[in-house]
């Protein structure tokens, strides 16, 4: 990473990064303590997913000009993941109403998938993964959601589960797959999702260190394992693969790579369509310092190739007493071209 007296750039060769410090333009008095996730519209419109005492959902223009607020009273405390499709439909995933729904730009609920507030059967004890004893129908804490070239919408589930579910454009369930475990097509909480241009799957197996890759009818096709707990994909136009990747603290444990025994700190990574690096910036010591990161959870790339970072900092790190209070939650970096 780069300071000095000019503006902090992250990254190197064909992927920099400079960071847009100051770029949120939020409403005095409002703070989110996690940005769980974000995502930009056709218009270039940036749309934070929060988990905070206003309103869930907040809008802003390309620039951090605040345009709106909407989703309060929708949502659990635990919102997760948002996506935004093609024709701008909003999907936000509810991880603690175990619920999907989708709404317009501004707000209007058009869809409900699942049944509030009521997860499947899968064993789960509500707090650890490793309780999950076999797979169940949709949900039990979904995690994000993707949208199939054909319009098909799948979902990665998530905390409470070990699925990925394959629905119609109308939610009409078509598929699932998935079952516990780090063999091939098992998970160990699927936690983000997408889908590439020629239709195949990719799952961030978070706990098991890896991005698996299906067919679009859950074939098993290979696994990229050159990422550390993934939490959220995202491809665009130019066919790369943009991850989010959590920090390893020293006495976790991988399930697929056993016991951490060193700082493993957060990062995002830039693949290509087939999982090699082609690009990365990746935190080295303070994850407050701007630039670095803390605890990465959603992430997107607007028209423009900006990349924006929204990062669960309270839940993963605030409240466990591993960084200070005021540690960001939400960065832009801005493509240096």
């Amino acid at each position: 990473m780069q300071g000095g007296n000019s503006m902090v750039t992250v990254g190197s060769g064909d992927f920099r990064y400079e960071v847009a410090e100051g770029w949120e333009q939020l409403p005095a008095g409002w703070e989110h303590r996690d940005v769980a996730g974000v995502a930009t519209d056709s218009k270039d419109r940036v749309y934070l997913y929060c988990r905070a005492d206003h309103a869930p959902v907040v809008v802003y223009e390309r620039d951090g000009t605040f345009v709106g607020a909407w989703g309060e009273g929708q949502f659990s405390p635990r919102p997760h993941g948002i996506t935004i499709g093609p024709d701008d439909s909003v999907y936000c995933v509810d991880d603690g109403g175990h619920v999907i729904k989708k709404f317009t730009t501004d707000g209007k609920l058009l869809l409900t998938f699942g049944t509030q507030d009521t997860p499947s059967d899968t064993g789960y004890d509500g707090s650890n993964v490793a309780t999950v004893a076999q797979a169940g129908p949709p949900f039990n804490r979904p995690t994000n959601l993707a949208v199939a070239p054909n319009g098909e919408l799948y979902v990665s589930d998530g905390y409470g589960n070990c699925r990925v579910h394959r629905f119609a454009a109308d939610g009409t369930l078509l598929q699932s797959w998935g079952e516990p475990g780090t063999g091939q097509g098992q998970f160990m909480l699927p936690h983000g999702i997408w889908v590439l241009g020629d239709g195949r799957v990719l799952v961030a197996d978070r706990e098991n260190d890896r991005i698996q890759v299906f067919t679009p009818d859950g074939e098993y096709v290979e696994e990229w394992t050159d990422v550390q707990r993934p939490t959220a994909l995202y491809s665009g136009a130019d066919g790369l693969v943009y991850v989010s990747e959590l920090w390893w603290r020293p006495g976790q444990r991988s399930f697929r790579n056993g016991e951490i025994t060193s700082e493993r700190y957060a990062r995002v990574s830039i693949l290509d369509d087939r999982g090699k690096m082609v690009g990365r910036f990746a935190t080295e010591s303070d994850p407050c310092a701007v630039g670095n990161l803390c605890a990465p959870h959603g992430l997107w790339v607007d028209s423009r190739g900006d990349l924006y970072v929204g990062e669960v900092t309270y839940t993963f790190g605030v409240s466990r007493g591993a960084v200070p209070a005021d540690c960001h939650s939400f960065q832009k970096f801005v493509r240096v071209r």
